[in-house]
């Protein structure tokens, strides 16, 4: 069974989640032969200040 985490920083709306979902679940299904009642994805969403790049958060950008 495949599930796959998505962590972002920010949100997305409720549109772009399923959309991606749907991405997501039919490449699974066409390239590893996996039936979409198989997969599962869940949307970890973070705020900026969680997340740091070369030493700098997000939100100081």
């Amino acid at each position: 069974m495949p599930y796959v985490n998505i962590r972002i920083a920010g949100s997305l709306s409720r549109e772009q989640k399923a959309k991606i979902a749907a991405e997501i679940t039919d490449t699974l299904e066409r390239i590893a032969y996996k039936p979409k009642s198989y997969t599962h994805i869940t949307f970890d969403e973070l705020p900026d200040e969680n997340w740091a790049i070369a030493g700098q958060l997000l939100d100081e950008e």
